[in-house]
């Protein structure tokens, strides 16, 4: 794209494995590794399949690598311990700050047609899944959804009623100021104001 992203922030690891494993390939055509492994060590990864793919890249390697490793070498390390952080506390168990945050969503591609609009207050540093949470507590008809989970966190598959069919090549499409999000609904964090759309889209 340019600025070093290769398709989204969840294909780069992937990405960056293949094009360091295939390097040679590339020649004459250079790739700019270093502005793509600069945003991959801006990004926030939160989901463990993501960090997976990625944490190979960050230290020139890839999985093919895997066949090479030599296990009796490694040594036990205890895994550092996480600060887990309440839903409405911050690290330091001061109150998070209240944002409002806009949500609608919109079908004008299966059957009857609807578009509806609500806004709901969480906590800040809330997730775009808190956001469903809400708007479902507090209007159950008309902002009810299902997700699955996946190993690359929550997928919603229903809003509404209509589901998501891959016969039908369908989906709920998440966007902010008409952009298509980058995370998925788990990791997504809204700001304040923000509005939210969830489109249900066809690919």
């Amino acid at each position: 794209k340019g600025n070093g992203m290769i398709g989204n922030i969840y294909s780069m690891g992937l990405a960056l494995q293949a094009l360091e494993a295939t390097r040679k390939f590339y020649a004459p055509r250079k790739w700019d590794c270093a502005q793509a492994l600069s945003v991959v060590s801006a990004h926030d990864y939160q989901q463990p399949m993501a960090i997976a793919q990625v944490l190979p890249a960050l230290v020139g390697r890839s999985y093919l690598d895997v066949a090479g490793l030599d296990c009796a070498a490694t040594k036990d390390v205890s895994p550092g311990q996480q600060l887990a952080l309440s839903p409405t506390l911050g690290t330091h168990g001061v109150p998070r700050a209240p944002i409002l945050v806009h949500y609608s969503i919109t079908n004008t591609l299966q059957g009857k047609h609807f578009h509806y609009s609500t806004s709901v207050t969480v906590p800040s540093g809330s997730t775009l899944l808190r956001v469903l949470e809400v708007a479902a507590e507090e209007n159950p008809q008309t902002f009810s959804f299902q997700t699955e989970q996946t190993s690359w966190g929550p997928m919603v598959i229903s809003i509404h009623g209509l589901a998501a069919n891959t016969d039908d090549r369908t989906y709920w499409q998440f966007l902010s100021a008409g952009d298509a999000l980058d995370e998925g609904v788990g990791t997504y964090r809204p700001h304040a104001g923000e509005h939210i759309q969830a489109v249900f889209s066809t690919y």
